[in-house]
């Protein structure tokens, strides 16, 4: 597992481990009932404090994404359960920023060409 987190950025650590957690979950990189690191080992690894490692690994047992076993560690859960719950999210983002996107007189037709541009792996634009 591979973790990124970047001191810089606005968003918290724990934040950022949790969607660095689910990114890897929804990619199948991390698979249904694998161990995650203990909390001191990423700690340690990302060279943080061991608490913000449990507060992520808390939020992302209250998410659903991992599971706990006492005296034992973290666990992931089978993302399947997750994925209608994930694009429902997904899709009320997109609505969101599509809103605003239109209320900026972004047309329907530059939507539908970046869309299809991201769905190719083409963004000549990105």
């Amino acid at each position: 597992m591979f973790i990124n987190v970047n001191l810089k950025e606005k968003r918290p650590l724990y934040e950022q481990i949790c969607s660095g957690v689910e990114e890897q979950l929804l990619l199948g990189i991390i698979r249904a009932d694998e161990e995650l690191p203990s909390v001191r080992s990423l700690a340690v690894e990302l060279s943080i404090n061991p608490n913000t490692v449990q507060k992520a690994y808390a939020l992302l047992e209250q998410r659903g994404f991992i599971y706990s076993v006492s005296g034992r560690g973290s666990f992931a859960c089978d993302i399947e359960k997750l994925l209608p719950l994930k694009r429902e999210e997904a899709l009320k983002e997109f609505d969101r920023t599509a809103k605003q996107a239109l209320g900026l007189d972004i047309s329907k037709n530059d939507l539908k060409d970046r869309l299809e541009e991201l769905q190719t792996g083409h963004p000549e634009r990105l």
